[in-house]
This record gives structure tokens, sequence and C-alpha cells, in this order.
């Protein structure tokens, strides 16, 4: 029993390697990209804001249909499963193409300011490929969970080890490029893309185990398979999926507050170095101070966060506590002009993002049930290419955000006038916290799981070896 346990907690941790993937790129994206292309590059905050929005519609096309047709089939499906090929894929692919959104032609970057439209076009391009391949491998990886994890106690402890090995992620895109790179230095940005796409290839290792598909999981997958080719019927068009699953009010609701959630989480990494370059003024290493303080929170928050679920059991409702804990340390930042300031309420605030971390998963988990109970077939891919358009759309509010602000305190002209810097702590704080507080009101308004009907479905789910 105890070698068994040991392998569990091994084979989760390893699986939590997929949530330091996605966070380390995520961070390292969110938190380097617009800054490196509106104040390195010189293409001006409009030009920037555009791109991203173009990038976050193709996101709309294709997070979805990544979605729906990896759900359908995957290369060497039968012995490997229909999520492993498409994970190890996308992410060799995502690692190259980071690289080459830093690889701007030097004679596009030096008339950047004159002539926007190659360097523009360049940033377009490469950061549309590299979502494309970043949603082939996040979404399949987290098609995986509610299908090998299935029951509450699974799903709790499952999440709490990818969430402690996933900060390490948050941590490590945070703090490993800004070793690379320096402020005003373009061509060091270059080789912390390849810095970044190093660690991505090392650690497909240690994820492998983690994602590889049990036995069961393959046979329910050829299972359905072979039901699909006798009853051709019963297989719907992708639209249709789409309508169906935007017709379940627990999903639009979970949807609605990953992507609040997601908008000011990108804000506030994405505003970090500003704040180090313009209201600090420290070297780009300088911030790594501030981001341990939100990882020794969201690390010292977890076992705390399990003991309260286990005694509420209610995925749902510790979602809410969540948010309201990240919007009540988010907004005094907004006040807030030294790194220690920073780094205590960073420190405070991580300890509602390990939460929302903690239970995002379960969470949608147990949606995801309801949702297999109510249709009888398991499209797990649909719902997650669906999620991952909400989560990457967040990038375009951020976007907004930011050349909203910037316009408004005329930060291209001056980024140090006093208008420019507390312009800086807006989209720090005070609007990240605005996002945290209306997702969980919405959340709070639409969400109708309670743990009686979360146990029912399981119940049932069992009864159907779906």
């Amino acid at each position: 029993m105890r070698d068994r346990r040991i392998g569990t907690i091994g084979m989760m941790a390893s699986f939590g390697m997929g949530k330091f993937l996605a966070e380390f790129l995520t961070g390292a994206f969110g938190a380097v990209v617009f800054k490196f292309y509106e104040t390195e590059i010189g293409l001006a905050a409009g030009y920037a804001a555009i791109a991203t929005i173009l990038y976050s519609l193709w996101n709309a096309v294709n997070d979805p249909i990544i979605g729906y047709v990896t759900n359908l089939a995957a290369p060497f499906s039968k012995r490997l499963g229909r999520r492993f090929p498409w994970i190890i894929l996308g992410l060799l692919l995502s690692g190259l193409f980071f690289v080459l959104i830093f690889a701007v032609p030097a004679s596009w970057r030096d008339n950047a300011a004159t002539n926007p439209l190659p360097v523009f076009l360049w940033m377009v391009i490469t950061i549309c490929l590299f979502d494309g391949c970043y949603s082939l491998w996040e979404v399949n990886y987290q098609s995986v969970y509610p299908d090998k994890f299935r029951t509450h106690d699974e799903r709790t402890q499952a999440a709490a080890i990818s969430t402690a090995v996933g900060v390490l992620g948050v941590a490590a895109g945070f703090i490993i490029p800004p070793m690379f790179f320096n402020y005003g230095d373009v061509g060091s940005y270059l080789v912390s893309g390849w810095v970044a796409a190093g660690v991505t290839i090392g650690c497909i290792l240690l994820l492998i185990p983690g994602i590889r598909e049990t036995k069961a999981m393959v046979s329910r997958f050829q299972k359905q398979q072979e039901q699909r080719k006798a009853q051709p019927a019963i297989q719907q068009g992708f639209f249709k999926s789409m309508r169906k699953a935007l017709s379940h009010r627990d999903l639009v609701a979970f949807l609605l507050l990953l992507f609040l959630y997601q908008s000011g989480t990108m804000c506030m990494t994405s505003s970090i170095h500003y704040v180090g370059d313009y209201i600090l003024e420290i070297p780009s290493s300088g911030t790594t101070i501030i981001f341990a303080g939100m990882l020794i929170g969201t690390l010292a928050s977890i076992p705390l966060w399990t003991i309260l679920s286990k005694r509420l059991r209610n995925n749902q409702k510790m979602l809410l506590i969540t948010c309201f804990v990240m919007a009540a340390f988010a907004f005094p930042m907004t006040f807030v002009a030294s790194k220690l300031g920073f780094t205590i309420f960073m420190a405070l605030w991580g300890i509602g993002f390990g939460g929302f971390w903690t239970f995002m998963g379960p969470a949608m988990a147990d949606i995801i049930d309801s949702i297999v109970v109510s249709e009888k077939r398991r499209d797990d891919g649909i719902y997650m290419g669906i999620r991952a358009f909400f989560m990457r759309f967040s990038y375009a509010s951020q976007a907004i955000v930011f050349w909203l602000v910037h316009t408004l305190t005329n930060f291209n002209a001056d980024p140090t006038s006093s208008a420019a810097k507390f312009g800086v702590s807006l989209h720090m704080a005070a609007i990240p916290a605005a996002f945290f507080l209306l997702g969980a009101l919405v959340f709070y308004k639409l969400n109708t799981l309670d743990v009686k009907q979360i146990a029912d479905n399981k119940a049932e789910l069992a009864r159907m070896d779906v």
C-alpha cells in the first residue's frame, strides 16, 4: 500500500509538470512580450494592442477547433491514447515558436517607429504560431485530468500537488527570463527566449509519466470510437457541439469567471516589469523578490485551502472565496511605491491565487461530470478548447487595458511622469481587483452545482463507465 501511494504521488507530481510548463510559458509570455514590443522595439502601444487582439481572435478559432478535432482521433491512439501524442508535439513546437517571437530582424526593429508594419506583422504571426502550438498541447493536457482522476479525493490531491508544482512554473516564468535579459538590450531577449525553449524541452521528460494514459482510458476511447463508426448519427458537428456545450449554465458561469480571473492576472503579471522599470527603477532581475513573495504566499496557502476543502467539499464555493481574497489584496497595491510593499502584498495576494489554482481544475471537472451525465458522452476536448479560448482571450483584455491607460496617461511621451506611473499602478492593482470581484459576482449569480448534485453525478458516471 505504501509503495502504491508513493507511485501515485509521483505520478501526480509528474502530471503537475504540465501545470509548471503552462504557467512557465504563460508567465514568460505575459510578463515580457507586450513590454518587449512597446518599450524595447518601439512599436506603438496601439499596434501592440491590435496585434494582441488579433492573436486573441485567432484563439476564438483555433482553441475550440483543436479541442474538437483532437477529441476525435490522434496518431498512435490505440497504443498511446488520444491525448499523449498531441501534448508532446505541441510542447516541442511551442518552445521553438516562443524563440521566434523575439527574433525580430534587426533592420525592421530599427525602423519600427517610422515603419511599424513589418514588426507588427512579425508580432502577429509569431504569437499566433506560438499560441496554436500551445493550444494543441494545453487543451489535451487539461482533458486528461477529469478522465484520469475521477473521485473527489483524487482530484483534490492531484490538484494540490499540481498546484504546488505549477506555482514553481509561475516563479520560473517570471524569474528565469529576467536573468537573461536587461532593459534596453534588445538582443538579450532572444537569449532569454532560447533559455525558455530549453526549459520547456527539458521538462517534457518529467511530464511523460503523468500524462501517459492508462489502459482503461485508452479502452474507453477505443470503445467510443467504435460506437461512432457503428452509429455515425451520434457524431455531432463542430458548431452543434459548441452550441450544446454553451447551453450548460454552469459551464458558462465557470468560463466567464475564468476569463475575468485570467484578465486580472494577466494585467498584474504584465505590469510587474513596468513597475520595476518605471516605479521602483530597479533592473529586471530586481523584480525577483516580488515574485518570490507571491510564490511564498501561494505555496503556504495550499495546505490551508486543502484542509478547508475537505470540510466544505464544494469546489464551486471555494472558487468564490479565493476570488474575494485576490480582490482584497490586489487593490491596496494601487498605492504602494516600494519593493517591500509590493512583495508583502503579492505574498498576501498569492494566498488567494494558490486557492484559485487548487480548485480551478476540480471545479471544472465537476462541471464536466454534470455535462457528461446529461449528454451521455464524454467530449472533454471540446470543453477544454472553449476553456482555453476564454483564458487566452484575456490577452486581448490586458492589451486593451494597457493601451487605454497608456493613452490616457500619455505614457509613451513620458513614462516617468506622475500620471504615467499612476496608470501603471492602476493596471497593476485596481483594475485586476475589479476583474476578480466581478468574476466572483457573476459566478455566484449563475452557478447552480451543489454538493448533492456533484455526488449524484459521480455515482451515475461510475454506473455509465464513460
